[in-house]
This record gives structure tokens, sequence and C-alpha cells, in this order.
């Protein structure tokens, strides 16, 4: 007979945080070193602790563990935070960057003016400050409102940890509700899931048991329905039939499919999802055959399909030339003459209002955009270009000789303005646009882009159907293609200049369902491509940091943090970007240069991605920087974008990671000098060929792939990639109604 194990009683220690071993912004788990009163050697403590800083003082309740490794250390259940009594830890607190506008040297003084009565002046008599020789009226209104946040924030934690919540989310909930946020999480918990970035449901839902919430509330099954369907198009889903999404909501809410049916039509009563047959179109059909949308999702969806349809109906703005005279001018003009199909596209652009140019690398997508762009010009028409990201946007520009923007860029996005500036009320003023790297354009974005486009615009999209679909919902770029609506040109054919490259012929064989070429040729000291057999994650690992950081670097000359990108199928296990980027930042970047933020997560000189698009700083998801400066007295970092900086607070830390190594979904429309690509048979459920594919072709001048050659042929022999459900081809060939420009349903605004 069992019994249960218990927990050992709760203890309570008080101490001073003397140096911070480890800090997660995101999880808020911490390692630290408390000087513990009472105490001669100073304790280890580990758990949840936000934000920790050195002369912080905490009142940590826990249990004592021992670590394999490390051995004895304290282990945190809960604790409150306090402040420090004497003039020294008073130094280190103020001069920790806890509070905004107070760094290390203005602690000190500080501190040598007001001594042990330091914190007391600050609670008390703030103005006092200006006493201190530095000190103005600027800076000890920064001061104060700092000091009146931290005291918020020490309440909220204290709220969200007595409900089970990690208090690593006390800052962003703070930041969003100010004085009312207890209140306003005791009124509505759920509304964390939807208002705070990195709150999901089953936190939300956490609170709001604790508070008494029935578990068969409607408020909990339709906030449920809301976040189920928000990671169904986390996984690229534009909707999902309703039998489907049933029985996923029951599950996860452990309720009655009759309650989650019912949520279904609250739901769609207050206009927050579309209930649509996927058959006839008809809202009151039966409910087996039917999708739920979120209701942005649905305007999205129908409009591209109405506004595709409206350019591809509309007159052509721009006169075709005489075919017979076009080859010539173009060899003339070019220097080379194109092929067939490159000819067609050519053709097709000057035909056709709109235009999907699809193929792999080497098969000639920037020829076909440089003679098109010079043919429109030599007619005087107004050319705009345009790719995804800031990376290709660059790239595009370099390519066709042609300045070109990111799309958000194109759009004029504006935070303050509230959207994109342009929309069908100001249209972009062109009679050609070329969009490049159209696989990455999600729903939601096609849909601001067609908005801008008048018609009579000529719409080319170039891009490779073969790769991995975008990061957002939807499949804009293969579900064109499917309809049969819209005209198609494919390049198939691998010119003469990329047969010598590896990586390109590697990338039309994975494609075409073949192993790729791992021999070295006999008559080559060198290649592009290289394939190392390693099948223990660890040395996989280990040989990754040295090829990034010693053997490429000394073999071609690539730098080691500018051109070298690791890309990897995972984000968890030994070989998963996380663990690869704690080890390549120890070999690139040690700890000696100067941590960033307690704990280690970032430190100057640092590469790191944003990993949600953050329409404020312009910055968005999938763009690499890298850190620059610390600001302690500001509780700021500056990264560099490109030629932008970009000052984050240490609470938005939560939307950059390291980018030394990154996910191979987030590498779409981007190339590297070199690319480093693990892949083993633990990487199983994501081996899949247009995995493989995109991972290959994002390399410019060299490719490793380290693994085995069983996960490599399991992922180049399944083709089956993942469903995603969209209906846009349904709507381009008429079998679903396409929209007309609508309001959102849920903010009232215009998408």
């Amino acid at each position: 007979m069992q019994t249960e194990k218990k927990e050992p009683p709760l203890i309570e220690l008080r101490g001073q945080v003397e140096h911070i071993t480890y800090s997660d912004p995101e999880s808020g788990y911490s390692v630290v070193r408390l000087k513990v009163e009472g105490r001669g050697h100073p304790v280890m403590a580990v758990g949840s602790l936000a934000d920790p800083a050195p002369g912080q003082v905490l009142a940590v309740r826990g249990h004592w563990v021992t670590h394999p490794t490390y051995g004895p250390q304290f282990k945190v259940v809960s604790y409150t935070t306090g402040v420090p009594a004497t003039a020294a830890g008073i130094v280190r607190y103020l001069g920790s960057g806890m509070i905004r506008g107070i760094g290390p040297k203005m602690a000190v003084r500080i501190v040598k003016h007001f001594g042990d009565q330091t914190l007391a002046v600050i609670d008390g008599d703030i103005a006092r400050l200006g006493e201190v020789e530095g000190i103005g009226k600027k800076r000890i209104a920064m001061i104060r409102e700092a000091w009146r946040e931290q005291a918020h924030i020490r309440d909220v934690m204290i709220f969200l940890q007595g409900h089970g919540v990690s208090p690593a989310f006390a800052v962003r909930i703070f930041k969003q509700y100010g004085s009312r946020a207890i209140a306003a999480v005791r009124e509505n918990p759920y509304r964390l899931a939807a208002d705070i970035a990195g709150v999901g449901f089953v936190t939300a839902d956490r609170i709001a048991q604790q508070l008494g919430v029935a578990r068969d509330s409607a408020q909990r099954i339709q906030a449920g329905v809301l976040y189920v369907l928000n990671r169904l198009a986390d996984e690229g889903h534009v909707y999902y039939p309703d039998g489907l999404l049933a029985a996923k909501c029951c599950a996860i809410l452990e309720v009655t499919r009759g309650a989650v049916m019912s949520a279904f039509e609250q739901l769609a009563m207050q206009k927050r999802i579309v209930i649509e047959d996927w058959d006839t179109g008809s809202a009151r059909a039966g409910p087996s055959r039917r999708a739920i949308y979120l209701s942005k999702f649905h305007v999205c969806e129908a409009h591209v399909a109405a506004r595709l349809k409206r350019l591809l109906q509309a007159p052509a703005s721009v006169r075709p030339v005489d075919g017979r005279r076009l080859a010539g001018w173009l060899r003339q003009r070019l220097g080379f003459e194109l092929a067939a199909k490159q000819m067609q596209a050519v053709h097709c652009a000057l035909s056709e209002n709109v235009l999907v140019i699809t193929g792999g690398p080497g098969t000639g997508k920037t020829t076909i955009i440089r003679a098109v762009l010079a043919v429109f010009e030599a007619l005087k028409a107004k050319v705009l270009l345009a790719a995804p990201t800031g990376r290709a946007a660059k790239r595009l520009s370099e390519a066709a000789a042609h300045p070109a923007k990111t799309i958000h860029r194109l759009l004029a996005f504006s935070f303050q303005k509230g959207g994109f500036q342009k929309n069908d009320r100001h249209p972009l003023n062109c009679n050609l646009l070329v969009v490049d790297e159209a696989s990455m354009i999600d729903t939601v974005l096609m849909h601001h882009l067609l908005k801008a486009v008048s018609p009579g615009t000529v719409l080319v999209l170039v891009g490779d159907v073969n790769q991995l679909p975008s990061v957002g919902p939807g499949s804009i770029l293969s579900d064109m293609i499917r309809s049969k609506v819209v005209p198609v040109v494919t390049l198939d054919r691998i010119f003469r200049q990329a047969q010598a490259s590896r990586i390109v012929v590697n990338a039309h064989r994975i494609n075409a369902g073949k192993m790729p070429q791992t021999d070295t040729p006999a008559d080559a000291q060198r290649t592009d491509f290289y394939f190392i057999e390693r099948a223990d994650p660890q040395q996989v690992c280990d040989l990754i940091v040295e090829f990034v950081k010693d053997r490429i670097p000394q073999r071609f000359g690539f730098d080691a943090g500018r051109d070298i990108q690791v890309l990897t199928p995972m984000h968890r296990g030994v070989v998963g970007a996380a663990n690869l980027n704690r080890a390549l930042q120890a070999a690139l970047n040690p700890a000696s240069r100067n941590l960033a933020c307690g704990g280690g997560g970032f430190r100057i000189g640092d590469k790191v991605m944003q990993i949600r698009n953050n329409y404020e700083k312009e910055v968005f998801n999938g763009d690499i920087g890298r850190i620059i400066q610390l600001k302690a007295e500001s509780r700021q970092l500056l990264i560099r974008f490109e030629e932008r900086l970009v000052p984050y607070d240490f609470y938005e830390l939560d939307e950059i990671v390291l980018a030394y190594a990154i996910s191979i979904h987030k590498s779409q429309g981007s190339e590297y000098p070199a690319v480093v690509v693990p892949i083993l048979t633990q990487h199983y459920v994501l081996l899949q060929r247009n995995l493989v594919y995109t991972a290959i072709t994002r390399a410019r001048r060299l490719a490793v792939v380290v693994g085995t050659r069983k996960a490599l042929g399991i992922a180049v022999g399944n083709d089956k990639t993942q469903r995603r459900y969209t209906l846009l081809d349904q709507r381009l060939q008429g079998r679903l109604p396409s929209g007309a420009p609508a309001a959102d349903h849920a903010t009232g605004k215009s998408i």
C-alpha cells in the first residue's frame, strides 16, 4: 500500500538579494543568492520571483531541497517584497535599476546625503531629493512615478500569488489596468487572456476558479471557446469545423457538448464568432457541416476573395506592348535572353491584373521581377515593390535595383493614428505592385494589402509555394493557386549558374522527394552543402557550437555572429532553439561582457528576435536585432534593428528571445550567408519535407545539416503537410460568398 508523499511544512526566511544567478523574464523562474538574517552563509533561493534585483529585501516561504549538482537550495513557494534597512542595502536596492530615474552612481549620492533615512524621504517627502546634486524637478517626477508604480505592482503581485499565478505577469497586468488592476481581475478574470500577452486562458481560468467562478458558467465556456479558436489560429487555421472544435472545447473545458454548442450560438449572437455552412454559405444550415470563425478572420478571408475578384475583373491601367518586339528589347536591356517560362511571366504581367509567379531557388524569379520592372518603367508606369519582412524587402531591393519596403511600411502603419493609413479610402499610388516572398503573407495582412490596391493596378505575387506556409493563419499563396481562378506561372527549370550550387540542387531534390546529395564532389576542395552524421543530441549540440564559433569562420571566413544562423525544427529539447541559444550565447557572448539584466537572460551584444508584432515600436514578429546598450536608470535596453534603435522596458523583455538559433518557421523570408540545421529523430512530429526544404533554401552560400540519415529520410519522405482550415479557394471559385467592406464585429472599427 502506497502512502501519499507529503510536502514538508513551509518555513520563512527573510533576506536581501546579493546576486541573481538566473532569471527568466517570461516564466519568472529565478535563482538568487540571499543574505539571510542570522545566517553566516548566503542561501540559494529558487522559484518564481518576478524581476528580482540586487539589494531587494524578500520574505520567502518554502522548504529546503537538495539539488544533485548544486546542493542545498531553498525552494520558494510564495514571497513578499520589502525594502532594505541599512545604507549599504539601500544603495544596492536603488542602484539595481528597480526605480526608474536612479542608477548606481545616483544611488550612492542619494544615500550619502540621506543615509539610512533615504527610503523614508522618498516615501514621505520626495521633493527633498532636490537637495542632491544632479537631481532636478524632471528626475524627481520620474522617481515619484516609479516609486508609486512599485507600490502598486507589489500589491498586484501579492494578489496574484494568492491565486497561484506567477508574479512575472504583475508588471504587464499593472501596465494594462493601472491602479484598477486587482478590481479588473476580480470583475472578469477571463479578460486577462484577451488583454495581456502571455497570460492564456489556463492562467485566467485558474484565477477564476479561485475567485469562485463556476466551471459550467457561460462566461467561462465562452472564454474557453475563444481561447481554443485563438490557439487554432496560432496553428494556422482561419476557421475550424464545428464538430472538431466542439470536441476540443469539451476536452479542454471538461464540460458537456451541449454547453459548448450553446456557447457557439451565444458568441455568434454577440458577433464575436461567425458560423457558416461550408457548402452553401447559409448560416442556417445544420451543425454537421459548419465552419466556425473568429469574426475578424471571417471578415478578412471574405474580403480577400472579394477584392481579388474585383482586381481580376477590372480593366488594366497599362496597355500591353507588342509581344513580337518585347523579347528582343528585353535581351538588349538585360544582356541575355529570357527562357520561355520567364517570357510567359512577363507577358502575363502585361496582360493580367493579378499574377502569381512561383518556383524554387535558382529558377529565375528575381530575373522576372527585373524584366517586368524594366518594361513597366519604360511605359512610364508607377511601380512599387514590397515584401513581408525587413530582411526580405532589403534583399528584394538589392536584387531588383529598385527601392522596396515592408508591407507594413508600404501601407504606412501608424500606431498613433490607429492602423494602416493606406487603405480603400487612401489607396497606393501605383500601376504595378510586386510583392516578393508571398508565401509568408497571412490572411489578415493580405486583407490590409488588398484594401489599398485600386482596381486597375497590376498585382504580381512572387513566392515559393513549397516553403512552409505563413506563421499567421491562412495559406494565401497556395489557396490562390489551388483555386485555378488566378493566373499562375510555375517555374521548374534550374538555370545553369544555379546548377553549380549543391544548395539549389539538393533543395530541388528534397522538394521532389529525393534524398540530397551528401558526398563532397571528388573534383572540389569544398562544396556549399555538407551533411554531418551524428545521432546523440548532446554531441549534435556541441558540434553545432563548434561549427558556429570556430570551424565555419576559420574555413569559410564567415562572421560567427553576423553571417551564421542556426535553424532548428523545435523550441524544446537538447537541440531545440532554447538550449542551443544558451550554449551559443555562452560560447559567442560570454557573461564577462556585461549582463544586460539580472539573471543573464540577455547580455550586451546578444543577437535577439522579436516574437510578436509590436506596432507601437514598428518591430514585427521575426525581426532580428542586437542589444547594444543598457540604460539602468530608465530600466531600458536599446536594440538595433537594421538601422533603427528601439528601446525596450524591462517588463517588455518577454517580446524578445535570443536568436543565435531560431525555429525554421521564423526563418521564412530570410536568407543567411550560412545556415546550420540539426535534423534528428527526436524532431519526429515536425519532420516534414517543406520544413527541411525551407531550412535549406535559407542558405545563400553554405548549408550544414547535422543529424541522422534516418531523420533526414523521414522528413524528405513526408509530404503530408499539416492541413490548414481555410476556405479562400472556394470563395474565389464562387462556391462560398465573398465579402463587401464591413466593420470588425468585435471592435466596431474597420478591419
